[in-house]
């Protein structure tokens, strides 16, 4: 008996008219879209969360160019698997004159040598190569390699699209058009999916099956009742990832050093790579302590060198050591708010003048428009300080940082009173 492939394979896109998201990167017009209708596409890495559509993207190109599809995966395959690949695409290139596609999915869990054996084909034009990955690929991807490709980031397909995809499945999937299929609400099926369209299908696969040869009904009660009781499944192969980091980084915001370590636990007994949850550390150091304990920072870069030097089992130990030091600290998300502040002032101000005595003077000329002029050295003053303005003329007085009421930052609240008084109104 022949098993009945999985919902999200059975309404993969065929063309690019299918494709649903990504119209930056895709819709008409678009760089990639004018280069596949050309015929011609470049190497590329594919950068996005997982099911907004990687591996879609990859198989539409190599059907719209017509062209041999090989995949690999980073996770079985290894330098052998990769030569052997190539080797089919050379023999390919004698029968075809266009170049055969290689996708290699989570290309960032490719070792240095693997990605090493790829370069060749790459460089030569043996293979049009498109990895896809969830990390930043300029962590993961070797520079060599990284170099001779496109980076393209994906990203989140939106509420609608989601509803579409929802849609389309029950009115134009060979299956579930033969069952009557009761919509009653979607909120439970989106929540669940949490922007992930495999996640969404095989929920949807889920109820239809648990439905069995009755009327399949989707409200947000039989969603949840259904889908929770076989969360394992939908989840299979990894890709509760996001939210199991999700928890572990909300649960050290929390100052919960038990939920913490689970979490952590969690993603060390499903294989996570154990850079990527040093990572996560480093920016939850800065984004949820910050000031409030400077200290967390330097453990966790220290935690995340260690990892790279001493790897999977010991460096579990270093992991939790940092994991329970950062949940146990005070907490501020001043710095996150600061800069986020700034961002937002520089969007709607634009590019406010550097005022005359801030100016750098290099030249005569420079020096002669009195730039630099009325600069005052703070260490020729008193206690390494003068007042005086260091940003632009219009928003002299603006404050981006509020120090967060713990007690280092009140410390520097203080500080910055003493400094500036009523410039800043700290």
């Amino acid at each position: 008996m022949q098993t009945q492939l999985p919902l999200a394979e059975r309404m993969r896109p065929k063309s690019l008219n299918d494709y649903v998201g990504q119209t930056k990167l895709v819709g008409k017009g678009s760089f990639l879209r004018r280069a596949i209708d050309d015929g011609f596409v470049p190497s590329m890495i594919l950068w996005g969360p997982p099911g907004v559509g990687k591996t879609s993207l990859a198989q539409v190109i190599a059907n719209t160019l017509k062209q041999s599809f090989f995949t690999l995966s980073a996770i079985s395959s290894g330098v052998k698997d990769v030569r052997e690949v190539i080797e089919k695409a050379k023999k390919q290139t004698f029968f075809n004159q266009g170049r055969p596609i290689l996708f290699i999915d989570e290309i960032h869990r490719f070792s240095k040598s693997q990605q090493d054996s790829l370069l060749g084909a790459v460089e030569q034009g043996v293979v049009t190569l498109i990895g896809a990955t969830t990390e930043n690929p300029s962590f993961e991807v070797i520079s060599a390699l990284l170099s001779r490709c496109q980076v393209y980031v994906l990203e989140e397909l939106t509420k609608d699209e989601l509803v579409f995809l929802i849609n389309e499945a029950i009115e134009k999937d060979e299956i579930l058009k033969t069952k009557k299929v009761d919509l009653q609400e979607n909120g439970a099926l989106l929540r669940v999916s949490g922007g992930d369209a495999r996640k969404l299908y095989n929920a949807l696969d889920i109820i239809v099956e648990a439905a069995g040869d009755k009327d399949v009904v989707i409200n947000n009660e039989i969603v949840l009742e259904i889908v929770q009781k076989n969360i394992s499944r939908y989840d299979k192969g990894g890709e509760q990832h996001y939210d199991v980091i999700s928890a572990f980084i909300k649960s050290i915001r929390g100052s919960d050093p038990n939920a913490a370590v689970y979490w952590l636990a969690r993603m060390i007994e499903g294989g996570e790579d154990p850079k990527f949850i040093a990572r996560r550390l480093l920016i939850s150091a800065s984004e949820d302590i910050g000031l409030a304990n400077p200290t967390a920072l330097v453990m966790a870069t220290n935690a995340f060198q260690a990892v790279q030097m001493i790897g999977y089992p010991e460096c579990e130990i270093i992991l939790s050591q940092a994991t329970v030091y950062l949940a146990t600290s005070p907490k501020s998300n001043a710095n996150y708010m600061a800069i986020k502040k700034a961002k937002s002032f520089v969007k709607e101000t634009g590019n406010l003048s550097v005022p005359l005595h801030l100016r750098n003077a290099p030249t005569k000329l420079m020096k002669e428009l009195n730039y630099g002029e009325e600069y005052k050295y703070a260490h020729d003053f008193p206690g390494n300080f003068v007042k005086q303005d260091y940003l632009p003329s219009e928003i002299k007085d603006h404050k981006f940082y509020e120090p967060g009421k713990n007690k280092r930052e009140e410390e520097l609240r203080n500080f910055l009173n003493v400094r500036w008084q009523e410039k800043y109104g700290y």
